[in-house]
């Protein structure tokens, strides 16, 4: 008899009805990959509450196990690329999309995906981290790499979310003067904490979003709500600023004169951790490696079991989430 182990489900019973249940999956039905991994952890990212609520543009073939991140040992590798035993981390590309991912004690990915867990980290923090994680690391490097200086005024959007409040955490910690906008306040205090020296509400961050142009405030910004936010705030760069866009939890659409870009010389860059290669994202686990002893993750996070995953996926599609989703499997 195969071996069995424990997962979150979500099937389609109708057409465009979707059912969530935790079952007992055979490790003989997860899809094709060199490598078998046994999952210690996971974490819960926005894109895996659409995808368990049969959101189609996440995933389209059910049933289905979500979860874009996993951590957790290696079982076997068929190219040899890691030892039985090897501690990895596996997160983005396919993983919790239409591959059967991290809500589930084992999954089977093409080995390519997994790298080694940087010494600093354990599979614990790591998923901590996470893809948001990763995520913020990446915007960091960009606002880095373009020259945006420590000491600089930075916003940050969406600031309770889970990569909005690691951004928080690693722009404070790399020296920036971090303003956190959230239509939170309830969390301010905790904002205060992860290191934002100031907070302001999301609608102080949207105003003057039909202006051509704004005072001059930000030298960086890292947004993850897109739309008028994301408007306001390139209007609001000062000259030369620089804007890490990684979401559209407000709007995809970016209604923009060009007058930011082509008189203060303001540059916006995509942030992408899905298919980013692998030689930069190795580059960011190490940031977020280097950064973890140093940084209060268990104030950013909250940990649970798969029985209680069904209760904080109906919370973060309420938008009544904040900071880390941490699943122990």
């Amino acid at each position: 008899m195969a071996e069995t182990f424990t997962a979150l489900q979500v099937s389609e019973p109708e057409p465009k009805i979707f059912s969530r249940q935790i079952i007992q999956r055979s490790i003989d039905d997860l899809p094709a990959g060199e490598l078998l991994v046994r999952v210690r952890y996971s974490s819960l990212n926005y894109k895996d509450a659409l995808s368990a609520s049969g959101h189609p543009g996440v995933t389209r073939q059910f049933p289905h196990t979500p979860g874009i991140d996993a951590a957790g040992e290696v079982v076997s590798c068929s190219d040899g690329r890691f030892a039985p035993g090897a501690a990895v981390i596996v997160t983005s590309y396919d993983l919790g999309m239409e591959t059967d991912g991290g809500f589930g004690q084992y999954i089977r990915v093409p080995s390519a995906w997994a790298l080694p867990l940087p010494a600093g980290l354990s599979l614990r923090s790591s998923m901590i981290f996470g893809t948001a994680g990763l995520t913020a690391a990446l915007a960091l490097q960009a606002l880095q790499q373009q020259g945006v200086a420590a000491g600089s005024p930075v916003l940050v959007t969406g600031a309770t979310g889970a990569v909005g409040s690691l951004a928080v955490l690693l722009l404070s910690r790399a020296g920036y003067a971090v303003t956190a906008a959230s239509g939170k306040p309830e969390q301010a205090d905790w904002l205060r904490q992860l290191g934002a020296q100031d907070v302001i509400d999301r609608a102080a961050a949207v105003a003057g979003a039909d202006k051509p142009l704004l005072k001059p405030r930000w030298a960086g910004v890292v947004d993850g709500v897109g739309g008028a936010t994301l408007a306001a705030a390139l209007k609001a760069c000062r000259y030369d600023g620089v804007v890490a866009c990684y979401g559209l939890v407000g709007s995809p659409e970016l209604s923009l004169n060009v007058y930011p870009f082509i008189l203060r010389g303001v540059r916006l860059i995509g942030i992408d951790s899905a298919e980013c290669p692998m030689s930069r994202r190795q580059q960011a686990w190490q940031l977020l490696a280097d950064a973890a002893s140093q940084l209060p993750l268990d104030q950013l996070v909250t940990e649970i079991g798969l029985k209680q995953l069904e209760d904080y996926l109906r919370a973060m599609l309420a938008g009544q989430s904040h900071g880390r989703v941490l699943i122990r499997l």
